[in-house]
């Protein structure tokens, strides 16, 4: 096995993570993180550079190849980004224009799917087959790894779980339903990410509060804030049991942000059972072993071969 480090970088809509791994054990070696940059696509590259000049000069090591996690994915039709919610991104040739500004090959895999090859290799989901890995924090997306592999789909939107319709709740009746930047309506994006849940606390009557103040308020008796994580973690149950009716996965992991709402764990999976076309569902559901660090990981995972 090569003792090249492996070299990730994480593009997320509000953080850019930068990662060195030792290609034995996945260790970190180095990582560092910025702020997305709010200046386009331009800044976006810029920063990427920079972050990979520092990496590289701090480890002494130079010209190492690249992994990119992105919150979207490549078109086979026309190796242009599509889907992202960072929408700078949409319609460029990210991974060529990455190879051309640092001279070095580089590969593009949807943030999701990075999420779920790292932990499928060694964490919540190693030993499994089939892990299904939902990322749940500015938006909403999925990664499928089978057999060690990355599923990616004839088009490469296997796991674009958070585009489809969104579920509706009797709570919901005479409520505005949320519109998805992507133009399709409500989609699972509009109330199982950050914002949206956030967005669905507000709509239904409580203070203007973010999704992690949400659930600290929950945890400390407010009564509105337990209301909005109990629609939350029914919508999460209701989408996972298309899931499981679909693909039947050997286990489900949850990554980003609102993978940190520990009482999902047990809320969602009481509540899938009703939804799902089987009289036992013993799907587990595990929260990201890796934490926030799985999607760089996954990125740099991509060269591990």
């Amino acid at each position: 096995m090569t003792t090249t480090p492996l070299l990730g970088i994480d593009l997320g809509g509000t953080k850019i993570e930068v990662a060195l791994l030792a290609p034995d054990d996945g260790r970190f070696l180095l990582r560092e993180r910025v702020a997305t940059p709010a200046g386009g696509y331009d800044a976006l590259l810029s920063t990427i550079g920079e972050l990979v000049h520092r990496a590289e000069t701090r480890l002494g090591v130079q010209g190492l190849p690249l992994g990119v996690g992105i919150p979207g994915c490549v078109s086979p039709a026309t190796g242009l980004v599509k889907g992202a919610n960072t929408i700078a991104l949409n319609g460029r040739a990210l991974d060529r224009d990455l190879a051309r500004l640092l001279a070095r090959p580089v590969r593009l895999e949807n943030d999701a799917n990075c999420l779920a090859v790292s932990e499928a290799v060694d964490g919540a989901g190693a030993g499994a087959r089939l892990v299904f890995a939902a990322i749940l924090g500015t938006g909403v997306g999925a990664g499928i790894v089978f057999k060690g592999q990355v599923w990616a789909g004839a088009h490469g939107i296997a796991g674009e779980w958070g585009h489809n319709p969104a579920p509706r709740l009797a709570d919901d009746r005479g409520v505005p339903a949320p519109h998805c930047w992507c133009g399709r309506g409500a989609c699972v994006e509009t109330v199982l990410s950050g914002p949206g849940l956030a967005a669905d606390h507000l709509r239904h009557g409580g203070a203007m509060l973010d999704a992690r103040a949400v659930a600290d308020a929950a945890r400390s008796g407010d009564e509105a804030a337990q209301a909005t994580l109990g629609r939350y973690a029914e919508r999460l149950a209701r989408t996972l049991a298309q899931v499981i009716n679909l693909l039947d996965p050997d286990v489900i992991v949850l990554g980003g942000g609102l993978s940190n709402i520990s009482s999902l764990y047990d809320a969602v999976p009481l509540r899938w059972g009703a939804h799902v076309f089987s009289d036992v569902v013993s799907t587990p559901l595990r929260a990201a072993k890796h934490g926030d660090s799985s999607g760089v990981r996954g990125a740099a995972w991509l060269w591990r071969a």
